[in-house]
């Protein structure tokens, strides 16, 4: 298989980088005036361990993204096997992603999507230009996960359940 150089088709780039299968997630946060966001993202990594560090991407032209420039806190929900259905509500504008979904909410109002196979609660750290992406490395505050649920996969176009 050849390798592509600058200016290669972004589709095809795109279909590549499927091959990679990754989980699902929703990041939630608000803004000052406490409106939610939330965003479906499998640009989620573990970094470190001591300190306890993530990171994420998310695109610059996010409708949620200056919401997540401005509020330091956020929360990965990490997504359930059963729920694609939330990761399509959260992938798609809208309104209100929030819709009948029953949070719980952090110290700092951050809401905490229910019937996940965990959460992490987290402080950005920094934020890194990377292209049209802001990368963010957050420091994790708390979490929670429920070892006998088991995740959402998305590999390949398709969300893929064990």
């Amino acid at each position: 298989m050849e390798a592509k150089n600058a200016g290669f088709d972004q589709k095809d780039f795109r279909n590549a980088l499927g091959c990679f299968g990754t989980g699902v997630t929703v990041i939630t946060t608000r803004d000052q005036d406490g409106k939610h966001y939330g965003v479906t993202a499998s640009s989620f990594n573990s970094v470190s361990l001591d300190p306890p560090l993530i990171l994420w991407s998310q695109g610059k032209a996010a409708p949620s993204h200056g919401a997540f420039k401005e509020n330091s806190n956020f929360v990965v929900n990490v997504l359930s096997a059963n729920q694609a259905d939330i990761s399509n509500q959260f992938a798609r504008p809208s309104d209100n992603k929030f819709q009948g979904l029953d949070c719980t909410y952090t110290e700092d109002g951050i809401a905490i999507l229910p019937g996940t196979s965990g959460h992490f609660e987290c402080v950005t750290q920094n934020m890194i230009e990377g292209g049209d992406h802001i990368i963010f490395l957050a420091k994790v505050v708390n979490y929670r996960h429920h070892a006998d649920t088991s995740p959402l996969f998305f590999w390949k176009g398709q969300y893929i359940t064990p």
